[in-house]
């Protein structure tokens, strides 16, 4: 089978050429206008940023597709569901508070702004699902399943729970609503280890579901009938005491999310963007971001996810690192970006899965425009 096809352009600009014209430029390259847009509703899956998080993608980058589905007849919307875990995004008010807070509005990006799982995360939609191991059924947000055509537009980055959030964790988690993250989360459970444990309670403060509790000896303790395996805590401990039992939490979780993306962009035209600049270590749902570490890369465009996520994987991995960012305080002899800073997760078992299931394929052709 012919290598998928996947379309990239780099952050460099000409003077008169904005980044917003050369996306312009990738997506039509890439085949978008190949899409029959006249009066279809069009979701545009985006991640608004958690506030005091600064390296999500910038409303800009939304403008410019948003913009382009409108000139080819569609109609946008910018989407994502409510979150599980303690944060400003865990209910449709402060979620479009968030939104708004970070820039993105209707006169900001040039189309209306929709969470999809409703107002408490509970309006969502059970998609069928076929050929995959882990799921029969998805539970998605029902404004996403209710759009004529999918986009994702994702910005690339290191995730502590996944090894990198690309393209599929961006569908996969996002679209869920929060009976579907529940799901996908039901096994991940972390641990602490009390040798390391400070007490300082930090952790229980990003507990969404307060599974955490403290003995006597004032050491952090999870209820695992409670917790939801979000991986929260992990990347809050500023002392590296909670951490997950097996690679294998990792594993599940990246099965999971490559089939909820299935749910989503099976049967409709879907099609996929991804932004490699400003690559944090850690998800944009933290309400900080520590530094990239990495330099900014470039765009990536794409009809296969999993070509997309693999070759932003690729980019990542041949990129110089930041000696100043926590990369650099790593051991990367092993080129591999993201294993180097989260050692106990398998980004690999994310594409494979995906690629069993059909979701795409991993080889892919890369064509510079």
């Amino acid at each position: 089978m012919a290598a998928s096809k996947v379309y990239f352009t780099d952050m460099r600009c000409k003077v008169g050429v904005s980044l917003l014209d050369k996306l312009d430029k990738l997506i039509r390259a890439a085949g978008i206008e190949n899409i029959d847009f006249e009066n279809k509703f069009v979701a545009i899956k985006m991640h608004f940023g958690e506030p005091g998080n600064l390296s999500f993608l910038r409303p800009n980058f939304a403008r410019a597709v948003a913009d382009r589905v409108k000139a080819l007849g569609g109609r946008p919307f910018l989407t994502d569901c409510n979150t599980l875990y303690v944060g400003r995004r865990k209910h449709a008010l402060e979620h479009l508070d968030a939104a708004y807070e970070n820039g993105f509005s209707p006169l900001s990006t040039g189309c209306q702004i929709i969470i999809a799982d409703g107002l408490k995360g509970t309006d969502d939609v059970e998609v069928p699902l076929e050929g995959c191991t882990e799921f029969n059924k998805a539970i998605i947000g029902r404004a996403i399943m209710d759009a004529d055509i999918f986009i994702s537009l994702t910005h690339f980055k290191g995730h502590e729970m996944t090894g990198f959030g690309g393209t599929i964790k961006n569908i996969g988690m996002g679209c869920g609503s929060r009976a579907g993250k529940m799901a996908m989360h039901s096994l991940g459970k972390p641990k602490v280890d009390p040798e390391k444990c400070r007490g300082c309670r930090t952790c229980s403060r990003f507990c969404g579901q307060s599974a955490i509790s403290y003995g006597e000896d004032h050491k952090a303790f999870i209820n695992h009938d409670i917790c939801v395996g979000c991986g929260r805590c992990i990347a809050t401990c500023n002392f590296d005491a909670i951490s997950n039992d097996t690679d294998a939490d990792s594993g599940i979780l990246n099965r999971r999310m490559a089939e909820y993306t299935k749910a989503v962009v099976q049967g409709r035209p879907n099609f996929h963007i991804s932004i490699v600049n400003q690559v944090s270590p850690c998800c944009d749902c933290h309400g900080e971001n520590d530094a990239a570490v990495v330099p900014d890369i470039g765009m990536f465009a794409s009809f296969d996810p999993v070509a997309l996520d693999k070759a932003c994987i690729d980019a990542v991995n041949a990129a110089p690192v930041i000696a100043s960012s926590v990369l650099g305080q790593c051991d990367h002899s092993q080129h591999d970006h993201f294993t180097s800073i989260h050692p106990t997760t398998d980004w690999r078992s994310q594409i494979q899965h995906a690629e069993a299931i059909g979701l795409g394929h991993a080889d892919y052709e890369l064509i510079t425009v």
